[in-house]
């Protein structure tokens, strides 16, 4: 079970600072995200692999990469590619937003068709696509999500949960739930947590709520938990590391330290009771 750290939060730095603050963290390895305005360009997919080098010359693996893109064209092709030349053998997609002024299953009928056509490239790069589990799209949760994956090939197309974005953002589906609907296609799952917290009432005398993310330890969802279930299962896919802290970055990468040590201490104290 790898522990990446997604590199979300090191937007602005050059590669080398990146790297250096990801091996600095703890982390043994990370997940690139490929964007404007991070390290790494999606309009020159070309420096993935001169990324991969450098992080490894950092001590670093990637085992796993973070695009956009929701269509397989030859722009998304070209950017596959290149992750598959480095050697990177999953790639999380982008979001398929729900449009409710749409109705879902045309809008469900057009991410299959685009899945179809990201299927065929997963098999001509010899890599695995994800879909992360996020709110606002056509896969906020494990239900939704199957909708999308039946038919698809596990070993091309998986499935990257998100217990956060399910329990705190979009409502509280089951994480057992979550995971067992989703096999075989879970390979990936996001780790941050959240909560949410009452605000003043309205005009309507409604009161308002909002929610934030919180430590691993603080928030809603309950990792003590999860974990353990992870190691007891056998899960050897990519945990990666959300740092989602509304806080400047010194403040955010101080809290993803205590994120990773207690992540740590949860893996250790499951294989420790499995003894």
């Amino acid at each position: 079970m790898d522990i990446a750290y997604f590199t979300k939060t090191l937007e602005g730095l050059p590669l080398e600072k990146a790297a250096e603050i990801t091996a600095d963290l703890g982390f043994d390895c990370a997940d690139l995200l490929i964007r404007d305005g991070h390290a790494v360009s999606p309009d020159r997919p070309e420096q993935i692999v001169e990324a991969v080098k450098l992080l490894a010359a950092a001590g670093l693996r990637i085992p796993m990469a973070t695009i956009d893109s929701t269509r397989p064209d030859d722009a998304t092709s070209r950017i596959l590619g290149h992750c598959g030349e480095a050697g990177i053998g999953q790639i999380r997609l982008g979001f398929w937003r729900y449009d409710p002024s749409r109705r879902w299953r045309v809008q469900l009928d057009e991410a299959r068709h685009d899945l179809d056509g990201f299927e065929r490239l997963a098999a001509r790069f010899g890599i695995k696509l994800t879909i992360q589990l996020h709110g606002g799209t056509l896969h906020s949760s494990g239900a939704l999500a199957l909708q999308l994956l039946t038919g698809h090939d596990p070993a091309r197309i998986g499935v990257y949960p998100d217990p956060a974005n399910q329990i705190v953002r979009e409502g509280s589906e089951d994480w057992r739930l979550t995971l067992d609907v989703l096999d075989p296609w879970f390979c990936c799952l996001g780790v941050k947590n959240g909560g949410w917290f009452p605000g003043a009432y309205g005009a309507g005398g409604q009161r308002a709520w909002h929610s934030d993310w919180q430590g691993l330890d603080e928030g809603m969802v309950p990792w003590n938990e999860i974990i353990p279930h992870l190691v007891v299962t056998g899960f050897a896919g990519v945990l990666s590391v959300h740092s989602q802290y509304r806080v400047p970055r010194p403040q955010a990468l101080d809290k993803v330290r205590a994120d990773l040590a207690y992540l740590r201490r949860l893996v250790a104290a499951a294989k420790e009771a499995e003894r």
